[in-house]
C-alpha cells in the first residue's frame, strides 16, 4: 500500500498500545450489550470523543455489528479543524490504527465521488482528524476482513447533506453498513445539555431529518456531526430502510462528575423490514 494514514490521536483519544487498546475495546463491548436486534440494519449514530467518556456509548452500537457479514463501512465525519467547501473522501490507501491496517475501498469511493460537484478525493480535514480514526479500533473488533470509505464533510450545508445522501443511497448495498460519527451538545449544564439532545434523539426517532437539519441550523439543538447524522437518515429513508432505534444517551459529567460543562453522546441504529 502506497499511502496509509497513520494514527494521529492514539495516546490521546484511546491507547497507543494494542492490548490496552484491545482490553478496553472488550471490557466496553461487553459492558454495552442491547437487547435490541433490529433487522437489515443500515447505519449507526457513534460518537467520537475520548473512550474514556464516550467509549461506552459507542459499543451499544458496535455490539450489533457482531457476527455480522459486512465487508464495507462508509464513515461519515464532520471536519474538527479545517474549514472547506465539499466533501472529502481520502486520497489514499488505507487508514492505520495500533490493531492494524483497514484498505480503504477505492472502487466504492469512485462511485461516489462519479457525476457529484461536491465530493471529491482528497487530504482536506483527513490528516488530524478524529472523529474517523476513533470509530475504526472498534470496526477492527466487531468485523473481519473489510474496507473502508473515510469521509469528512468540510461543510454541512442543505445542500452538501442531500448530496451526501443522495450519492450514499446509489452505491450502498447488503454488503455495507453506515458509521455517523457524531457528539451532541458541547459545554451546556447538564440540564441544557439533556434539552439539546432530548431534540436530536426526538428527530432520529422520528426519522425527520428535515427537521434535524432545520433545528441544526437554528440552533434548537447541536451535533458536531449533525450533517453526517442527516445524510444517512436521509440515505435510509430513500432506501426505505426507515425505522430507528435509541440505543444509549450520555454526557462526559457521567464520568467526570463535572455537570456545569458536558458534551453530549448518543448511539443510534437505523434499519428497515
Amino acid at each position: 500500500m502506497n499511502r496509509v494514514r497513520k494514527p494521529a490521536v492514539a495516546g490521546v483519544f484511546y491507547p497507543a498500545e494494542p492490548k490496552k487498546l484491545q482490553d478496553e475495546i472488550d471490557i466496553l463491548l461487553s459492558l454495552s450489550r442491547s437487547e435490541a436486534k433490529p433487522n437489515n440494519l443500515f447505519g449507526i449514530v457513534s460518537p467520537h470523543a475520548g473512550y474514556i467518556y464516550s467509549g461506552k456509548t459507542a459499543a451499544y452500537g458496535f455490539n450489533l455489528l457482531r457476527n455480522s457479514e459486512y465487508k464495507n463501512v462508509i464513515i461519515i465525519s464532520p471536519s474538527h479543524r479545517e474549514y472547506f467547501a465539499g466533501i472529502s473522501i481520502y486520497d489514499g490507501d488505507a487508514f492505520e490504527t495500533p490493531l492494524g491496517i483497514v484498505p480503504i475501498n477505492n472502487q466504492l469511493v469512485e462511485k461516489l465521488i462519479s457525476g457529484s460537484e461536491y465530493i471529491f478525493k482528497g487530504a482536506s480535514g483527513q490528516k488530524q482528524e478524529h472523529a474517523i480514526e476513533v470509530q475504526i479500533p472498534f470496526l477492527q473488533t466487531v468485523l473481519k476482513d473489510f474496507s473502508i470509505v473515510p469521509i469528512v464533510m468540510g461543510d454541512q450545508g442543505r445542500s452538501f447533506v442531500d448530496e451526501l445522501a443522495s450519492k450514499i443511497s446509489e452505491v450502498i448495498d447488503d454488503d455495507t453498513i453506515i458509521v455517523a460519527s457524531s457528539d451532541l451538545s458541547h459545554y451546556h449544564t447538564k440540564f441544557d445539555a439533556n434539552r439539546f439532545d432530548s431534540i436530536v434523539e426526538k428527530r432520529i426517532l422520528d426519522i425527520d431529518f428535515d427537521r434535524l437539519q432545520y433545528d441544526l441550523e437554528n440552533r434548537n439543538c447541536e451535533a458536531c456531526g449533525g450533517g453526517p447524522i442527516v445524510a444517512m437518515m436521509k440515505a435510509a429513508f430513500l432506501r426505505k430502510r426507515r425505522k430507528s432505534i435509541i440505543l444509549n444517551r450520555s454526557d462526559s459529567g457521567d464520568i467526570s462528575g463535572d455537570n456545569n460543562e458536558v458534551v453530549g453522546y448518543l448511539s443510534a441504529a437505523l434499519y428497515g423490514d
